[in-house]
């Protein structure tokens, strides 16, 4: 049981929180543990991606808004805690070649400015594990890279001496992970699933065309079935960005539950030993307690180092 534990998922842009680990935010929160999200950017160079959503004016005329009152809904369904980092959204380059990225955006801040930003929200929160992307940030948008960058700096300096002393008393997390959702062997599984069952899979053209990314490997699998319909309400919160007759929901609950029923992670950094697969992001630490003196402990030496040595992905 986590009851007392904290956790903080660091994520570039609101509905990220609720398409990456939210069903193991909602089990977390359920159980009694604190959770904070942190979104990084408000979302304000997002699309409106709902068709139903198009031409209102009441949404247009004040996008940036409209999306902070869609992540407290988010927030409502998931329970869980929320900062907003500050930063600007830095939009998705297309085009080739790509144009540069627009001036004062998240992607082009100084690496100590977003550090010292983060940092003071670790200070203040004081969780046990962060949760973010891994270093090719999920996928390559220069937010979720540059978010990645930043929390692997601030999981870093929150807990030196020395480091940004107006940002509070020095607090080390104790573990790090990467969001794993999207990995091969769980699309293919349940796309398996679905044509077993004479459906329509919405990954077919996904996996047809996949090109490996990276390196790394599954530590961690949360079982957190009985929360994927709050996954769900929570990303339907994210109205101006999700279809509810689209993509992320083609695939019925019941078959997720049945063939993937968890939500996987990677340990990427870690100051107690990770022994896989874990069932719980907070293995391994003990007691809250426990927990919270070894995170002031000041004496701390990495047991695990996950993250991988290349770039790239093998098959």
């Amino acid at each position: 049981m986590s009851r007392g534990m904290r956790l903080m998922a660091v994520h570039a842009h609101p509905d990220d929180e609720s398409s990456k680990g939210s069903a193991t935010t909602a089990k977390y929160v359920a159980e009694g543990s604190r959770v904070r999200v942190v979104s990084c950017t408000g979302g304000e160079r997002g699309d409106i991606l709902n068709e139903r959503l198009k031409g209102r004016p009441e949404i247009e005329r004040d996008l940036v808004a409209y999306r902070r009152r869609e992540m407290r809904a988010a927030q409502g369904v998931l329970g869980c805690e929320h900062t907003w980092l500050g930063f600007v959204d830095s939009g998705l380059p297309e085009g080739d070649p790509l144009p540069p990225l627009p001036e004062g955006c998240f992607a082009l801040e100084d690496l100590e400015v977003t550090t010292e930003a983060l940092v003071r929200v670790i200070r203040e929160f004081r969780p046990h594990v962060l949760t973010t992307y891994d270093e090719k940030g999920g996928y390559p948008h220069p937010d979720h890279m540059m978010c990645h960058r930043v929390a692997m700096s601030a999981f870093v300096a929150a807990g030196e001496h020395g480091r940004y002393p107006d940002a509070g008393e020095p607090w080390q997390p104790l573990k790090v992970y990467y969001n794993s959702g999207h990995s091969l062997e769980r699309l293919t599984a349940i796309h398996e699933a679905m044509a077993a069952e004479g459906l329509e899979s919405p990954y077919t053209d996904w996996l047809a065309n996949w090109k490996p990314r990276r390196t790394g490997r599954v530590t961690t699998e949360i079982v957190c079935a009985d929360y994927f319909e709050t996954r769900d309400r929570a990303l339907l919160a994210h109205a101006t960005q999700v279809d509810p007759d689209g993509f992320w929901f083609r695939v019925p609950v019941p078959l997720q539950q049945r063939v993937w029923p968890h939500e996987d992670f990677e340990a990427a950094l870690s100051y107690v030993p990770i022994r896989p697969v874990e069932d719980d992001l907070f293995a391994g630490l003990g007691t809250p307690e426990e927990a919270d003196a070894l995170a002031t402990s000041g004496d701390l030496m990495l047991a695990y180092d996950g993250r991988p040595p290349d770039m790239e992905e093998s098959a």
